[in-house]
């Protein structure tokens, strides 16, 4: 997916590298539309013993610093979430039997999202962060595991569930940023694009 609209004269090009439509969703939410969606291709392999915030953070890095590469003279922002189990990185299911062992592990649980995020300005200089929000399943029946399998969306998303559809009536609980575990911290990302001089209009 590419998206691509022409900025303001004098205003920087904001490039969102990830293919997530639920990230460019949540960014327009808050007006941070950007100038252009240019996926980045980072193989996403846990290193061996790599714990999921120091996963969360490499990869949101590394994606940026591989966009950043091809438009030295934008901002640009890349994520990724990861969802942990104590020290276990849960996989993006890709299919019904990882699905079930991600919902088998965290029924009943809580667990932790890392949304690691970074933004490299014009020049090159980069901030990374990685904000966790903790999360608490219900415990899940065979007949809610089978309808939620059945539905669908559960397929690429990290942990096996999307918080923002039809698994939401798993979560008992959640504390921190809801929009972290849709897949972009909103306040902390808007911080920091700001911090580094970010601004959709010159005269602001």
């Amino acid at each position: 997916m590419t998206v691509s609209s022409p900025a303001e004269p004098g205003v920087p090009r904001l490039i969102l590298a990830s293919a997530s439509p639920r990230r460019l969703d949540l960014l327009k939410q808050i007006g941070l539309a950007p100038d252009d969606v240019v996926p980045s291709d980072v193989d996403e392999t846990p290193h061996p013993r790599e714990l999921p915030r120091a996963l969360a953070r490499r990869l949101a890095e590394a994606k940026a610093r591989h966009a950043a590469a091809a438009f030295p003279d934008a901002f640009v922002l890349a994520a990724d979430t990861v969802v942990g189990c104590g020290r276990r990185i849960l996989p993006k299911a890709m299919d019904e039997a990882e699905a079930r062992r991600c919902l088998a592990l965290l029924s009943g649980r809580r667990h932790r999202v890392y949304g690691g995020f970074c933004v490299v300005a014009p020049g090159g200089r980069a901030v990374t962060r990685v904000v966790l929000t903790a999360v608490v399943f219900k415990v899940l029946s065979a007949r809610e595991v089978a309808d939620y399998l059945a539905c669908g969306e559960w397929h690429g998303k990290a942990g096996g569930y999307a918080i923002q559809g039809r698994a939401a009536m798993f979560v008992r609980q959640i504390v921190g940023s809801y929009p972290n575990v849709v897949g972009l911290p909103l306040f902390e990302t808007a911080q920091v694009l700001r911090g580094l001089g970010w601004r959709s209009d010159p005269a602001a």
